[in-house]
């Protein structure tokens, strides 16, 4: 489970550091990566244009070469048997190219998203890491969700013929990690470096590894660990995945909760657990404060275990076999993402304009007792009469105007006017 996106404390809270974590002053701009990405993809691209260059003039010179002995064999009267071998070994030939070419551009495209994954993680998470240290976050480091992907990198770039690491990235990448868009209310909000860093550490982790499993070209070549899980054992699969569940949890008791639990308690630093006791809109930290103290902590990992294996249950038995589902789970997942955003954008505005709204009424509070003063009894504005008093003058007998066009208790578009107030 991965830090939030605005792990906020409620008044109550002993840490003063766990302030908004979406300042304005810590935003990065995030088009640095972009333009390495492009970049990046002009070198590789030139290469391949350059490779399918080399192929082409190789092809032109077996053409001439044939050609050349066509005119030969012409020449000295070649059977029709011959010329029509050479013919049929040209044209294969050609085509033997043509489909090298595409599958080497499809290849391409589908690594694109592995090299895309890779230098977004190189840009946005040391950020991560610099500005939570600074705000002493950093024991959401530990996380699950950073676990993970450390482990879908080391099995992309160092073991990708390795089926036990490619079936537990698999399971806890679309189990634990994509779940937690939902759980954790993660939001795509492009103007805001911190969210877009947690939405991408777990949407980025399932989108790969479904393009690797359903829509990359010929992957069992890259991709060795693939040509044994051609279809997953769900006990195999729920097992080897919740061993290496097991690792980070263990490893994360012993950091966190034993070794740093005094500086957890006395409010200096906060984690996961501690988030969730001091949010008052977290379901499950409402259920951990009512269980007592010396049982929270065996209490919450138990729950995360328990957690992660049902997370984990559509991805062994329905997305690995099925591209289909696994498109419509990405969108799923990806549509909440939009939709938080949405909300977040429409919650700041919103209390952007109820704050002008106090402010407006503030104002007229103030007008509204100035006001009076000036129209007391020793104001020369006594001495001009309101309208109010001007109407009321206008029907008495002491006051008249002078003869009008229309008759006195009609208006000059032939309506009744208005009763004034007395």
């Amino acid at each position: 489970m991965s830090a939030p996106s605005s792990p906020l404390l409620d008044g109550n809270s002993q840490n003063n550091n766990f302030s908004d974590p979406f300042g304005r002053d810590d935003m990065v701009d995030g088009s640095t990566a972009f333009t390495l990405l492009d970049t990046l993809e002009t070198f590789l691209g030139s290469h391949v244009d350059l490779l399918q260059r080399r192929l082409q003039r190789h092809s032109d010179r077996l053409k001439l070469k044939t050609d050349e002995v066509l005119r030969r064999r012409n020449s000295s009267s070649p059977g029709e048997n011959v010329i029509a071998n050479l013919e049929r070994e040209a044209k294969a030939f050609q085509l033997k190219v043509s489909s090298r070419m595409m599958q080497l551009a499809s290849s391409w495209q589908s690594a694109k998203v592995h090299l895309t994954y890779t230098v977004q993680a190189l840009y946005l998470l040391p950020l991560r890491v610099y500005f939570y240290k600074k705000r002493s976050w950093h024991y959401f480091l530990f996380d699950l969700c950073y676990y993970v992907n450390i482990l879908n990198f080391i099995y992309i770039w160092l073991l990708p013929q390795s089926p036990a690491l490619f079936i537990a990235c698999y399971c806890l990448s679309h189990g634990s990690l994509a779940s937690a868009v939902i759980t954790w209310r993660n939001s795509l909000v492009f103007h805001d470096q911190d969210k877009v860093t947690s939405l991408f550490i777990h949407i980025y982790a399932p989108f790969s590894f479904t393009v690797i499993r359903h829509y990359y070209p010929n992957a069992e070549d890259r991709f060795p660990a693939l040509n044994q899980l051609r279809h997953l054992n769900p006990l195999r699969a729920l097992l080897l995945s919740g061993g290496i569940y097991l690792i980070w949890q263990l490893l994360y008791w012993k950091f966190v909760f034993v070794d740093r639990r005094k500086k957890i308690e006395s409010g200096q630093r906060t984690s996961s657990m501690s988030w969730l006791l001091n949010s008052k809109s977290s379901i499950i930290g409402k259920a951990l404060s009512k269980i007592p103290p010396q049982g929270r902590i065996p209490s919450f990992m138990f729950g995360q275990l328990v957690y992660s294996i049902i997370t984990e249950l559509p991805a062994v038995f329905i997305l690995y076999n099925s591209p289909f589902w696994s498109g419509a789970f990405l969108i799923a997942i990806f549509s909440v993402s939009v939709w938080n955003g949405g909300g977040f954008y429409i919650e700041v505005f919103g209390r952007k304009f109820e704050r002008e709204l106090e402010a407006l009424r503030k104002e007229l509070a103030e007008i509204a007792q100035v006001k009076p003063g000036l129209n007391g009894p020793s104001s020369k504005l006594d001495s001009f009469p309101d309208e109010d008093t001007m109407s009321s003058r206008s029907s008495s007998q002491d006051f008249r105007f002078p003869p009008q066009p229309v008759p006195s208790n009609m208006t000059l578009e032939g309506e009744m006017p208005k009763a004034t107030e007395t």
